[in-house]
């Protein structure tokens, strides 16, 4: 990434962002105080909401649900019309800014039909009431209101869409809101809320709660197979108290000798808060072909892999290791012209952004808010240590003593990117360190030995888990 893209990003701000980005502030700031009690303050901008949607779809339906909540008469589908809404106004947002990415980096994206989802299953329709009626209530209470018998009643809906497969998606996401919702009780006691965040959750859960949006089927028709050469750039790690993602994005070259496409895979698993560091990757152990390649910096030979949009659905048993292949030279090679694949509708949020890149030859510099920047030719751009993962080598001062970076270009109110790898000087050697490097174990002789003085946590849960089943 060059100076003169990053002042393409600079200057290509979206027009209409901030007004956009307004809108939802408006509702969100309505779900605070709780949609039970709409005074003067949270109806006119539910009003501007609905004037802002009147000439889309969604506008009758929007326009209905707000006049229905200043009535203070409000059902489930004037929930999803808002929380809708709301979704669409974020979509609109990423794309806008996408599209600003694509521009300055000169990356090209290819159009793609969304397959649509299978069909659910009769088990699911339970789960999925007892979803969004407790949805609802947090809604109807708002964030303030939440207390510790709300949050319990949530359990029931967690467990029960847990219980069935195709809804463990939503169940994760019901846990992970639950479990933020029942550390900050009572929540009328927080300084500050976080509105934006609980808000996103939310709306994201009573959309995948409705009956009609169904279940990803990697067999639907726009769902694609694949075969080729599968080279990581590198990997990020979504981790929350109960659960965790190793998403690895990648450059994949097909088998019939297409144009090299930008692709991500991923596998999670649910954990417990005492999981942490390094040992997350012992909840991997059943994608050893995956974990070797992060760990080995391999390349993979993957056969008839389904992939929807940029993602593929990861199989480790449809994977077998290649050859030996270093990041930063495939990001040098292949990055420049590989071709992106457009966004999922639901995965549609600024905060999404998440656009593989590559600087080379910056100055690192601190901030004025202490933060790190990279400066390329006169051109600077913050850097986001912040979301460097504790289960794997990447450093903050590993990254200051940069001169190569491999990342993502994020944006939360700025344009920022989050290492991947970098490579440094340490000891008058250049080394390169990646965040996947302890796929198969620390390599750090010191963790290494920290991690066995403290035990496998992962597999003395298990053994516990087993014992009680088999009671």
């Amino acid at each position: 990434m060059r100076g003169a893209q990053l002042a393409a990003l600079r200057d290509a701000a979206p027009a209409g962002l901030a007004p956009a980005l307004d809108l939802v502030a408006g509702l969100d700031d309505a779900l605070v105080a709780g949609l039970a009690r709409v005074g003067e303050a949270q109806a006119a901008p539910l009003g501007d909401l609905a004037a802002a949607l009147a000439a889309t779809p969604l506008g009758d339906r929007v326009a209905e649900a707000v006049a229905k909540l200043t009535a203070g008469s409000l059902a489930d589908e004037h929930l999803a019309a808002l929380a809708g809404a709301r979704t669409a106004l974020l979509g609109a947002a990423h794309d806008a800014l996408l599209a600003a990415a694509d521009a300055a980096l000169g990356r090209d994206r290819v159009a793609q039909p969304t397959p649509p989802a299978g069909p659910l299953p009769a088990e699911a329709v339970a789960p999925l009431s007892a979803a969004r009626s407790w949805l609802t209530e947090l809604a109807i209470t708002g964030w303030r209101g939440v207390d510790h018998d709300l949050v319990a009643a949530g359990s029931r809906p967690v467990e029960a869409t847990l219980a069935v497969p195709a809804l463990r998606r939503l169940g994760v996401l019901l846990d992970g809101l639950a479990a933020e919702l029942r550390a900050s009780c009572p929540v009328a006691t927080m300084p500050a809320v976080p509105a934006r965040r609980w808000a996103d959750l939310w709306a994201r859960a009573v959309l995948l709660a409705q009956e009609a949006a169904g279940v990803p089927d990697p067999s639907a028709a726009g769902v694609e197979t694949v075969s080729g050469r599968l080279l990581v750039l590198g990997v990020d790690v979504h981790e929350h108290a109960t659960a965790v993602q190793v998403q690895a994005h990648a450059v994949l070259e097909p088998a019939d000798g297409g144009p090299a496409r930008l692709v991500r895979t991923g596998v999670a698993a649910t954990k417990v808060d005492t999981i942490v560091g390094p040992a997350l990757w012992r909840l991997f152990t059943d994608h050893p072909v995956l974990l070797g390649a992060l760990a080995e910096h391999r390349s993979l030979e993957v056969t008839d892999l389904p992939l929807s949009g940029g993602d593929l659905w990861w199989r480790d048993g449809q994977a077998r290791p290649g050859e030996p292949a270093d990041p930063f030279a495939t990001a040098r090679v292949l990055l420049p012209t590989a071709v992106a694949a457009p966004v999922p509708p639901l995965r549609r949020h600024p905060v999404a952004v998440a656009e593989p890149v590559l600087l080379e030859g910056y100055a690192v510099a601190t901030g004025e808010d202490g933060g790190l920047r990279f400066t390329v030719d006169g051109e600077r751009v913050a850097v986001d240590v912040d979301r460097l993962p504790a289960c794997g080598p990447l450093t903050p001062a590993l990254v200051a003593a940069s001169t190569a970076c491999l990342g993502l270009l994020r944006w939360d109110g700025r344009w920022t990117v989050q290492p991947l790898a970098v490579q440094a000087t340490v000891k008058r050697a250049t080394v390169a360190v990646h965040t996947g490097d302890w796929a198969q174990g620390p390599t750090d002789p010191k963790v290494a030995k920290a991690e066995a003085k403290a035990g496998d946590s992962v597999a003395v849960l298990r053994e516990r888990a087993g014992r009680l089943l088999r009671r």
